[in-house]
């Protein structure tokens, strides 16, 4: 599959793109110089997450996401909250590392989660199993559960054979070279597809990678996404491309004052522009997602300067030791918070925390008495 642009092509995505670099450039450059540019930064790890689920088609509210990371949740978090939480952590782990981390091979393999993946996995199936053998040995075979309890050894037995098969090791614990026939055995491909090379895919996506370099960087990373979104490396993993371009944009130097919020431009799209058939328009649907987001978070920092500015003529001339500005700092970098996240954050009680919230005059979101919540609208 060809993934270079043409000369016609490039024609018509030329305006599109100017428009993209220019927006985009603004950006970083008001995140980098505003005092409001690290709380921008830590929030846009929340809507981007959110915008992950909704561009696969799943949605996640962000006050859900933003509970569960604090370990706050207030109920039980569903399978999409869990998956939204991943992106989350993963985004936080591409930002601390070095810019071009995530494109190399050490970075890919931590994030997809193939190095040693095997060698986890057998050593934790082992352990209930051996939990089991030595609960067995003082029980009396005869008891009333010796049925139920033989017949939990054998599907502890079964699944720890598919186990073993699946990671190459022998079913006594010895280490075995497994050959491709032997692997037939999970016929329902419960445990992989053995016809999706995910590593080949892998280096498939990053042969891309010299290409794009030779691009401006926006089109490179437009053409990044486009050849993940053809080629499909992860079946779990999809929402990492947009991940991947993002740190892409930070390793070519034109987005370093935060992680660029490609999904949170990309949900504004229409689904039938970003799915296309013909390749340019699914371009042209990306570099509008680029210049989309862009927009939208230069909206977000005037809205986040107006809050602080406005905030800041509460506490001026309190204490030194007053714990308004640090307050202040807090909600900037949440879409929401609650009167338990701030008393930890700020380790006092939650009636302390609630006199502060009271003096520094934020918005409540929420409308109710109990379980109240408070953010920048």
């Amino acid at each position: 599959m060809r993934y270079d642009v043409d000369a016609v092509m490039l024609q018509a995505l030329l305006p599109l793109l100017a428009a993209a670099e220019d927006v985009v450039a603004r950006l970083d450059e008001r995140v980098l110089r505003s005092p409001v540019g690290g709380g921008f930064a830590e929030r846009s790890h929340f809507f981007d997450a959110a915008g992950a689920l909704w561009v696969a088609g799943e949605l996640v509210h962000v006050e859900d996401l933003v509970l569960h990371d604090a370990h706050m949740d207030s109920r039980a978090p569903s399978h999409e909250l869990t998956i939204a939480h991943s992106v989350l952590r993963t985004r936080r782990r591409i930002w601390t590392g070095e810019p071009s981390w995530a494109l190399g091979a050490s970075g890919l393999a931590t994030l997809t989660a193939t190095t040693g993946e095997g060698e986890g996995i057998t050593q934790e199936a082992k352990s209930p199993a051996v939990t089991v053998e030595a609960g067995d040995e003082g029980e009396n075979e005869e008891g009333p559960l010796a049925a139920e309890m033989a017949e939990i050894d054998a599907i502890l037995a079964r699944s720890q054979k598919l186990i073993d098969i699946h990671t190459g090791k022998a079913a006594l614990g010895e280490t075995a070279a497994i050959s491709p026939a032997k692997r037939n055995d999970d016929p329902f491909g419960l445990l992989g597809d053995e016809e999706w090379d995910e590593e080949q895919r892998l280096a498939e996506w990053r042969g891309v990678l010299p290409l794009a370099d030779s691009l401006p960087p926006v089109l490179g990373a437009v053409i990044l996404f486009e050849a993940w979104d053809r080629i499909e490396p992860l079946r779990r993993q999809h929402w990492l491309g947009g991940l991947l371009v993002e740190s892409y944009l930070r390793a070519r130097g034109k987005v370093t004052s935060h992680l660029f919020s490609f999904y949170g431009g990309l949900k504004l799209v229409r689904h039938e522009r970003r799915r296309a058939r013909d390749r340019a328009i699914r371009l042209q649907a990306f570099l509008d997602a680029m210049q989309l987001a862009a927009a939208a978070g230069l909206k977000e920092i005037d809205r986040l300067s107006l809050a602080r500015t406005q905030m800041e003529l509460r506490f001026r001339g309190r204490r030194s030791n007053s714990s308004l500005p640090e307050l202040a700092d807090f909600i900037l970098s949440r879409p929401m918070v609650s009167a338990a996240m701030i008393a930890r954050h700020l380790r006092i009680t939650p009636r302390g925390a609630l006199n502060l919230v009271n003096e520094i005059g934020i918005r409540e979101i929420t409308g109710r008495g109990r379980y109240r919540a408070w953010g920048i609208i």
